[in-house]
């Protein structure tokens, strides 16, 4: 294929000061963890976007929401996977950002994602307040997903520290490692913001069997108020087997961002390549299906692109809430 050669290319040392300026420019995507929706959507979108995007060599690789921010403020990679809250405190230097990360450009918007949380079908566990002394998987550092659990868990009045203080692990892990440990019993409870259904709880609920844990109205307008940008959400009883009710829950807008120095032109080629090759994007994952095109820009905190803003012009898209 086209952008691995390119890549191979690229990454070749280049005897000649002609080859070096007619080389391509390198695009390094950084999504998500193996097992959740953002890496093999990551994977199909770089190489479409490698295939048809003239003068580009594309990869990816994985990555979380919080370090993705970092990775492309700070060079190592030029797009990658967010969340449109995270993105703006990351420009802004707040919250697990302890600077300010100025040279990220919102891209696209892309769909709403669901705090998840479960538990061994046959643990005692029941709430929150159960879990002070548990052994739980958020996800790594550096993930939005680990961030969102962290802020759940302050309402409820305890963290992480408090949790290894009173006899509780706390696994830094992937969606992956996580389903591992949860078999092996080696976790009580798995937590991860993603899409809905997402295949980790799906592979849980065959083995071992598990439960969703939701959160109760008081908590979830607290929850609401000391974070904006969360939303509400649930896991519709549609979503997963043998769910009863929906499950109360909250929410996030995913959303995609770019290093302001990547060319315009370039990247308002790949914002038509992105969005005219939406259905084979679905293809890989059905979540892709609630990406439209018309909320590219809503939730956009940060600003636009120029190429990209260039992009929605002509598309007609306008700017959303």
């Amino acid at each position: 294929m086209k952008h691995v050669l390119k890549a191979a290319l690229i990454a070749a040392p280049l005897a000649f000061a002609g080859t070096a300026a007619s080389a391509d420019t390198f695009v390094r995507m950084v999504s998500g963890p193996a097992g959740g929706s953002w890496y093999p959507l990551g994977a199909k979108i770089m190489q479409v976007l490698g295939d048809e995007v003239p003068g580009i060599s594309t990869s990816n690789t994985s990555g979380g929401g919080i370090s993705n921010v970092k990775a492309v403020d700070g060079g190592d990679a030029e797009i990658g996977w967010s969340y449109a809250h995270t993105s703006y405190n990351g420009f802004a230097g707040r919250g697990k950002f302890t600077k300010k990360h100025e040279n990220v450009r919102h891209f696209a918007t892309l769909y709403p994602a669901t705090f998840q949380v479960a538990v061994r079908a046959d643990s005692p566990i029941k709430t929150f307040d159960d879990m002070k002394a548990a052994n739980i998987s958020p996800g790594k550092a550096g993930w939005t997903g680990t961030a969102f659990a962290e802020s759940i868990l302050k309402a409820y009045g305890f963290d992480f520290a408090k949790i290894k203080e009173n006899g509780g692990t706390v696994h830094y892990v992937s969606y992956t490692e996580s389903v591992a440990l949860m078999k092996d019993g080696h976790v009580d409870v798995f937590m991860a913001a993603t899409s809905v259904p997402q295949a980790s709880f799906i592979e849980l609920q065959h083995s071992p069997g598990i439960r969703f844990i939701g959160l109760s109205d008081d908590k979830l307008k607290q929850i609401l108020n000391d974070n904006p940008g969360f939303i509400t959400g649930s896991i519709p009883k549609s979503a997963y087997e043998g769910l009863s009710s929906d499950i109360p829950s909250l929410g996030i807008v995913t959303n995609m961002v770019v290093s302001k120095d990547l060319p315009d032109e370039t990247v308002y080629q790949m914002c038509k390549s992105f969005w005219k090759n939406h259905a084979a994007f679905a293809e890989v994952k059905k979540v892709w299906n609630r990406v439209k095109v018309e909320n590219a820009l809503n939730g956009a905190a940060i600003p636009v692109h120029p190429g990209a803003q260039k992009c929605y012009d002509e598309l007609g898209v306008k700017t959303g809430s």
